[in-house]
């Protein structure tokens, strides 16, 4: 039988309960066991697919093709488990599957509730996730901050759960703040109090609080928060500030962590000390050899979470390559108003990913086209690829105005609606979402960066390459490297004579991890190191 890990959170949002969740699976995995993880998500959006990025930041897409939190981005990061759509649930998926079961006649006339009907429809999806994965150790992490209303359903079947699978299976932790007060010199736990007592209100004893802090806890202020909170002063877990986040899963193994929740299930597994995720990633993260400075252009780049993954990607890049990456965020919309020279002065390459719409997208063609003209080592990604045949049917065909059907009616469409999409009239998971195999001609650089004639990439749009114009921009020197085999769709484009200029329709950034550095990100960081010095 799998045990369950639920991680709560409380006082404020944005504390980083994914990477706590990640870190602990993390530190599990290591002992060796299965683990897998889960995010249940108070919003009632069926899935985060149809919101702005504004809103929810990146939409993580799984191998079967189900569009996610970025928390589950952190989860497989971090560990060996393959997420799929059982990983993720909310609100809305919850309500939804109990509606249609009502109006089926399922419950016999019975009235439908919060407790029983909601609440064992999470805990029959939570139960779902463990029986798929065959993991030992399940770790559920519930979004929102203990206190909203949103979140206490999940809340409410988190304590029941415990009933129903007996004490030694069931293991709470809970993610707080630990403000310091820099007026009065001193940290404050009266709202780690509070967060507990709202939480035991509930029905919820933590066996473990994350106190998430600036300054370092104390034994005196350890032994308050133990006191107050009815939890042992020893799973009292500071999490400080880090520079990386790669360094948590050591500062949890540090404080015994695995060992105490190791202890309440009564599981006995092999040593750990986590050496090669030190060796091999915190410290060439922490003491690279070389710099490089990356260009991301988007039209969300306010917004830190709204390329997640893409930053994630380009750090583990460089840590396969020993080299700190500095990312210089560039507003797509910006790059149409500015001198291209002055704005990517000292930048080593461009990356665009993706993204809908038509705003910022001139800025990307300008900044697309200022790559291949000089030479930047440059990487499209989903629209980023889209962006990149645009700007060539236009500069280098003579395609003048040509354009995406996403975005304007032109005379030259290069980009056009998948063939399956013209009858789509819902917005939410009905794009080419998943994993796709991509069959990739030899002697390209496609090839030279993948070594595999046969890969299987993530996908999130509903627009491809028009393949009119295949033979046209062949003719031109555009090799179109990368082809799904089935519908003949061009899924990677690339330049000769360029140092590296490669673009493609999926999402790699989603597979890469910090201890396995995506190949198309391992190369264009090494593309852009080419002509730099090792720092002094």
């Amino acid at each position: 039988m799998s045990k369950f890990i639920f991680v709560t959170g409380g006082v404020i949002s944005s504390l980083g309960k994914g990477i706590a969740s990640a870190s602990i699976g993390k530190i599990l995995e290591s002992r060796g066991l299965k683990v897998a993880l889960m995010k249940l998500d108070p919003y009632i959006n069926v899935d985060p697919g149809t919101m702005n990025p504004y809103q929810h930041g990146e939409v993580y897409v799984t191998e079967d093709g189900a569009e996610t939190d970025l928390d589950l981005g952190h989860y497989e990061r971090f560990t060996n488990t393959l997420s799929s759509k059982f990983n993720n649930i909310t609100t809305g998926q919850i309500y939804n599957s109990v509606i249609s079961k009502e109006r089926k006649g399922d419950y016999l006339g019975k009235t439908i509730q919060v407790i029983p009907h909601i609440t064992n429809a999470i805990k029959e999806r939570i139960k779902k996730c463990a029986e798929v994965s065959g993991a030992d150790i399940v770790i559920v992490e519930i979004g929102g901050t203990v206190g909203d209303i949103e979140s206490l359903p999940f809340l409410e079947a988190s304590r029941q759960f415990r009933l129903d699978v007996g004490v030694d299976n069931v293991f709470y932790i809970h993610l707080t703040l630990v403000p310091y007060i820099k007026a009065a010199g001193e940290v404050k736990t009266k709202p780690t109090q509070h967060s507990v007592g709202t939480l035991r209100e509930i029905g919820i004893i933590p066996d473990v609080l994350i106190c998430r802090t600036e300054e370092p806890l104390t034994t005196q202020v350890k032994e308050k928060i133990s006191l107050f909170c009815n939890v042992r002063q020893e799973a009292v877990i500071e999490s400080p500030d880090m520079d990386s986040i790669y360094q948590v899963p050591l500062v949890f193994k540090e404080q015994i962590l695995d060992e105490i929740i190791l202890s309440h299930f009564k599981l006995i597994c092999k040593f750990s000390d986590l050496k090669d995720w030190k060796t091999q990633v915190v410290d060439k993260v922490l003491y690279p050899k070389h710099k490089v400075t990356i260009a991301v252009i988007g039209k969300y780049i306010e917004l830190q979470d709204a390329y997640k993954s893409i930053y994630e990607a380009l750090i583990h890049a460089g840590i396969y390559n020993d080299t700190k990456v500095e990312i210089k965020r560039i507003d797509s919309e910006s790059v149409e108003k500015e001198n291209p020279l002055k704005l990517f002065a000292g930048v080593s390459g461009i990356l665009i990913p993706g993204g809908f719409g038509y705003r910022g997208i001139e800025g990307k063609i300008k900044a697309i086209k200022f790559a291949r003209l000089n030479k930047i080592p440059f990487l499209g990604i989903c629209l980023g690829m889209q962006c990149a045949v645009i700007e060539f049917a236009r500069n280098v065909c003579n395609l003048k105005n040509a354009n995406s059907t996403e975005f304007k009616t032109t005379k030259y469409p290069v980009i056009s609606l998948l063939a399956e999409q013209k009858e789509v009239d819902d917005l939410g998971g009905t794009m080419r979402l998943g994993a796709y195999p991509c069959k990739i001609k030899k002697q390209s650089l496609a090839f030279k960066v993948y070594h595999k004639v046969l890969i299987h990439e993530r996908h999130r749009h509903r627009y491809e390459f028009n393949n009119k114009y295949k033979k046209l921009f062949e003719g031109k020197g555009l090799i179109f490297s990368g082809i799904y085999p089935k519908k003949n769709l061009v899924e990677i484009v690339e330049l000769k004579n360029h140092p590296y200029f490669i673009a493609v329709q999926f999402h790699p950034e989603f597979k890469s991890k910090p201890d396995n550095a995506h190949p198309l990100f391992r190369g264009f960081i090494q593309a852009a190191l080419a002509k730099l010095a090792p720092l002094k």
